[in-house]
């Protein structure tokens, strides 16, 4: 079978952000990923920056350079299109390979609000484009090795859940120039709408959707300093965007969940407590409780390792240990290129719809959410 011809949209040689090159490229790059697919393209925002990425990343003469989003959607040797830029232009970069028809993959959030992410999602059900968004935690082991305990019965219906959330590389009053728009909540590109939608996306996957929820927003450090880490100048900047979140509801009664089940969720976009964990998440049911926790990173999107499933038994009140781990070939990869390898994988596959992969109208479910947060 002749792999499937990819353009990726964003990978750069000098961007301030590396996620294309972080999280793509191993996969694509790695023979596993060489023997499914095959970059013909990029697109950036230039045909010469196109062009110094192609060389910086020794990516082959034969890969052809585009600086317009419209020349990259006319060319028929593209199979799938990957958008991995700042959620701001995600939008116009993307939306002519829909209207194209194009397999695309779009990176989290999808656009800046929900409006605009419905018009893409609107777009792609018109054309029969096959989307996927980087909502990637949805199909790490971790959250697949819940789901299933939870569906086996282990610990009876679901009763309530509580997510602790915090975020151990951020400084509470200061932020590298390259991330000052995470400043700015219009941009569509802050803690809320990335860590913690990461987050409450894959909760929601397990545990379906809120029935009816009230979330309490707070800016405790509405003053921050930006700072440029080669040129060490430093300047005054005011966030809009809380960094304090706390949520309160009620889940859809289901299968697996009980009617009347809560769902609570605290995040501060802060470090957290000295010899605490930054993520601790309960799962309580009527005959036991999970609790996942993770030791490097909070968000599980991103993590590799560090990852801790337990199951306390209520009748033998002992606690036992999960076990789970990634596929042989993706766990030789960079920790926060794994999860979006599985995506690749699952697309090649024809299995994302099997394996409950977010595609373009499921991303409008969680901006609808994240939005009613941080606009209501």
């Amino acid at each position: 079978m002749a792999p499937i011809r990819v353009a990726l949209i964003g990978l750069s040689s000098s961007a301030k952000t590396a996620w294309a090159s972080q999280a793509h490229l191993p996969y694509l790059l790695s023979e596993h990923g060489k023997s499914r697919f095959k970059i013909i393209a990029l697109l950036n925002s230039s045909v010469d920056a196109a062009k110094a990425a192609i060389a910086h990343y020794n990516l082959g003469s034969d890969v052809k350079a585009y600086g317009s989003p419209e020349d990259l959607a006319a060319d028929r040797d593209i199979d799938f299109v990957a958008c991995a830029t700042r959620v701001d232009v995600h939008y116009d970069t993307i939306k002519p390979s829909v209207a194209a028809g194009k397999a695309v993959f779009v990176e989290w959030p999808l656009a800046e609000n929900v409006k605009r992410a419905s018009e893409l999602a609107d777009l792609a059900k018109q054309t029969g484009s096959t989307t996927i968004v980087g909502i990637q935690a949805r199909v790490s082991p971790v959250v697949t090795k819940v789901k299933q305990v939870l569906e086996s019965g282990a610990i009876g219906k679901v009763v309530s859940s509580n997510l602790q959330l915090t975020s151990p590389y951020v400084e509470r009053s200061r932020v590298s120039s390259g991330l000052a728009y995470f400043l700015d909540k219009k941009v569509g590109g802050n803690p809320v709408t990335i860590g913690l939608a990461h987050t409450l996306d894959f909760i929601h996957y397990v545990l379906g959707e809120y029935e009816d929820f009230n979330a309490h927003t707070q800016i405790q450090h509405p003053s921050k300093v930006v700072y440029d880490k080669d040129s060490g100048e430093e300047n005054q900047a005011t966030s809009d965007v809380p960094d304090l979140v706390s949520l309160h509801g009620t889940l859809q009664p289901s299968k697996f969940v009980e009617d009347g089940a809560s769902l609570t969720a605290t995040y501060q976009v802060a470090p957290p407590w000295p010899g605490t964990l930054p993520l601790t998440w309960t799962v309580t049911g009527e005959k036991g409780e999970l609790r996942i926790t993770a030791s490097k990173t909070a968000f599980l999107n991103i993590a590799g390792s560090g990852i801790l499933i337990e199951h306390l038994d209520f009748a033998s009140n002992e606690v036992k240990t999960i076990d789970w781990e990634f596929d042989a070939h993706i766990a030789e990869l960079p920790e926060r290129a794994r999860n979006i390898s599985k995506l690749y994988d699952l697309f090649a596959e024809g299995k994302l719809k099997e394996a409950g992969a977010a595609d373009f109208a499921a991303a409008v479910v969680r901006h609808r959410e994240i939005d009613s947060i941080l606009w209501t």
